[in-house]
């Protein structure tokens, strides 16, 4: 059954009392009492917030919010829900008691219940069957006049809604959502998140959100906390993480990536794409990070003494650019003495260009880089 789009603006406007803010400080979780699943995180989401909890699987990111929902505990640190101490020692307040609305990953709807029934489950007990709340949770999420229906018979991206209208009819400070869109198939997945992102921006509930998805955290998240093997690599805005990440391993995590060895020396690192600004300065042997789309690639009929020259190994047009990957065959010279540099430890580089394609397979390429200041880390 087709998804039915959600309104640009809600038939009744409808928004939680008041935008929470949330405070982590110094969470701890072991589940074995020996290995750290979370260690000592530091989180701080404003009022009105988005922020998105991204990382690989097993990372903790998904502990980290049921902590925060109050479904477990932390073995250390606070958990602050506006001007309350919610999680703490000696401090443990009930999920209920927290007026957190929280979607899980899948979705949770009882099926012996109406959409109207599972949209109210969350209300005092003398609202649950009809009340004016249910109805502009619905109305919100673009299912207005669906009340009466089962949750079978609505499609994926349906059902979807009708958690978050669960989770939001009860207007709490604070929505979590945990990896809400990972059932859904590809297409219905970046629709349905459009429609979301639409919402939360029009509810400007603070939200907390959970995904491994890059792509899903970049568009939803005002700011992205990276969780790895149970520390918090970074929190920043999505530019500022993609253009300095923090960590090599952050580096590919949120991004295509190619490691060009360098040297470097204070502010600036000399590679075989020439002399490149750093954005913090460092000394000595380095990989610099280098995105696709910061390689200019051409035809190499008329290579510059400073191009690197590339065969083509690969071309996927992907509609809206095309993506390459090349070998390296021949880099720029270097001062005597340096490394030599533009070659990935398989020699090869992946370039993006925003357009059809201008080069076939097996053919010579000459690549210059064309960005601003780089990240480095020292080898």
């Amino acid at each position: 059954m087709p998804s039915s789009p959600v309104p640009s603006s809600p038939a009744t406007p409808t928004s939680p009392a008041t935008a929470g803010s949330l405070q982590v400080s110094g969470v701890g979780k072991s589940f074995d009492g020996v290995t750290p699943v979370l260690s000592g995180i530091d989180l701080v989401a404003n009022s009105g917030e988005t922020v998105v909890l991204l990382g690989p699987s097993g990372c903790g990111k998904t502990t980290l919010l049921r902590i925060i929902a109050g479904l477990e505990s932390a073995d250390t640190g606070h958990v602050i829900l506006g001007d309350r101490c919610v999680s703490g020692p000696g401090v443990m307040i009930a999920p209920e008691q927290r007026q957190i609305g929280m979607v899980f990953q899948d979705w949770a709807l009882f099926p012996h219940l109406s959409v109207a029934r599972n949209v109210g489950f969350g209300l005092p007990r003398g609202e649950r069957k009809e009340s004016s709340r249910i109805d502009e949770a619905l109305a919100l999420v673009g299912l207005t006049g669906f009340g009466d229906r089962s949750p079978s018979t609505l499609s994926g991206g349906q059902q979807q809604r009708v958690a978050l209208a669960r989770a939001i009819a009860p207007r709490p400070a604070i929505l979590l959502l945990d990896e809400p869109f990972s059932n859904l198939d590809a297409s219905l997945r970046v629709q349905v998140r459009t429609e979301i992102h639409q919402l939360l921006l029009r509810l400007g509930m603070t939200t907390v959100f959970v995904t491994h998805d890059q792509d899903e955290a970049f568009v939803l998240g005002d700011k992205v906390a990276v969780l790895y093997e149970g520390n918090l690599l970074q929190v920043g805005p999505p530019a500022e993480l993609y253009q300095r990440p923090a960590t090599r391993w952050l580096a590919g995590f949120v991004g295509d990536a190619n490691f060009i060895p360098g040297h470097a020396h204070l502010n600036s690192v000399q590679t075989a794409f020439g002399e490149l600004v750093l954005h913090h300065p460092t000394e000595g042997p380095v990989e610099v990070v280098i995105r696709p789309e910061d390689l200019e690639i051409e035809p190499a009929d008329s290579a510059a003494s400073t191009d690197v020259l590339a065969t083509v190994e690969l071309v996927e047009y992907l509609g809206h650019g095309t993506a390459y990957l090349v070998r390296q065959t021949q880099a720029g010279e270097l001062p005597a003495g340096q490394t030599q540099a533009g070659q990935s430890p398989e020699g090869q580089l992946r370039v993006r260009r925003p357009s059809l394609p201008i080069l076939e397979r097996s053919e010579l390429a000459r690549l210059r880089y064309v960005g601003g200041p780089v990240v480095a880390f020292p080898l």
